[in-house]
């Protein structure tokens, strides 16, 4: 009879969700409580772009605050490797540069839009042990965050098509040995994704 009931309630949960759908549930439960990576994306437009537009990548100079900078170009290159599945013409600028001459190079190359980014803000804390050796900083025990802003801008015209803020934190369970940069690849896959219209 026990045996009966559990199937039946099974038989039930799984008309009600599948798997793949809980599973998600739950990830996102996580994140919200800060065990898992999270990040939050707002934007001023919700203007959309066709899968065929050709989109530059570029970052620009400007040193975020906080410490323990990342990498001079990463947002470009994460950048890149997130939006290459949703956009087949993407391409990445070499280095970090401003926005006229990224504007530039956007032109030369024949892009529709130049996608502009930069790092304002960048929080690597102690996540190992090295970290610990070289900081040995209780205050700065704890979880990595960061926050990049983005500009989506038309290369013909110059309008500014959307312009996003991503706020991006590590969570309890994925804070060993990560920095603010490992974060950023899940949140511009989402902003790529919605810049064609379709759901996270």
């Amino acid at each position: 009879m026990r045996s009966l009931v559990l199937v039946l309630a099974l038989l039930a949960l799984s008309g009600c969700m599948s798997v793949s759908d809980m599973a998600e549930g739950t990830r996102d439960q996580f994140s919200d409580a800060g065990l898992l990576d999270h990040s939050d994306t707002h934007r001023i437009n919700n203007l959309r772009l066709q899968p065929d537009s050709f989109i530059y990548i570029a970052q620009g100079n400007f040193v975020p605050k906080g410490v323990n900078y990342p990498r001079p170009n990463v947002i470009a290159e994460e950048a890149f490797d997130g939006f290459v599945e949703y956009f087949p013409m993407v391409r990445r600028a070499p280095g970090p540069m401003g926005l006229e001459e990224a504007m530039t190079q956007a032109r030369a190359a024949g892009a529709h839009y130049l996608l502009y980014t930069r790092f304002a803000k960048s929080d690597d804390r102690i996540g190992n042990f090295d970290e610990w050796s070289d900081q040995e900083a209780l205050d700065r025990l704890g979880i990595d965050s960061g926050v990049i802003q983005l500009m989506v801008i038309e290369t013909g015209t110059r309008y500014l098509i959307d312009s996003a803020r991503i706020h991006a934190r590590g969570g309890l369970l994925t804070l060993h040995n990560t920095a603010p940069e490992d974060l950023l690849i899940p949140p511009l896959e989402d902003y790529a994704r919605m810049l064609l219209g379709m759901s996270k």
